[in-house]
């Protein structure tokens, strides 16, 4: 991850004019060349699904930016074939669309939303300790799997976290 993040980063300068949607559409394609195992593919299919509903767009409201997260995460759990409870990414990627679909109805503001939806991925990464992996390499180590948070769930956490810090900027 770090190393697809950092190329991400390097190309930030010669993009930054571009609308949200190219943004996110080279991130997604860089991550899917950058970052080996399942990570590189699911993340990069989050972020070129994401690009779909922003093209064009040089901000986002918070209704269309529930409508991205939602895009994204459909993405990833068509790709990886995961449910609710089988110890992946997508176990904090639902609980923080359906945060930021929540936010949207209550008329939030971005940043206060984010926080919320920071909150629940917290509450979510934690829920993976106690998960048995259903998918993905932890799913080879069995029982032994439980007690340990999902590497994956803890990206996306760390994703939301570093949005909610740059909303507020």
């Amino acid at each position: 991850m770090h190393r697809g993040f950092s190329k991400v980063v390097e190309k930030l300068p010669s993009i930054a004019d571009k609308d949200i949607g190219f943004i996110l559409k080279n991130t997604g394609m860089t991550l899917l060349s950058n970052v080996g195992g399942a990570s590189g593919p699911l993340f990069g299919t989050f972020f070129i699904r994401a690009a779909q509903v922003t093209q064009a767009h040089q901000s986002l409201t918070l209704e269309e930016l529930y409508q991205t997260f939602r895009e994204g995460a459909e993405g990833v759990v068509n790709r990886g074939k995961a449910e609710p409870g089988d110890k992946t990414m997508c176990d904090v990627w639902l609980p923080v669309v359906e945060s930021l679909r929540q936010s949207s109805e209550q008329h939030l503001s971005i940043p206060s939303a984010l926080d919320a939806a920071c909150e629940q991925a917290q509450a979510a990464v934690n829920a993976t300790i106690a998960m048995q992996a259903r998918k993905g390499r932890a799913s080879y180590l069995g029982e032994r799997s439980i007690g340990h948070q999902d590497p994956g769930a803890t990206s996306v956490m760390f994703m939301v976290q570093m949005l909610a810090a740059a909303a507020k900027e």
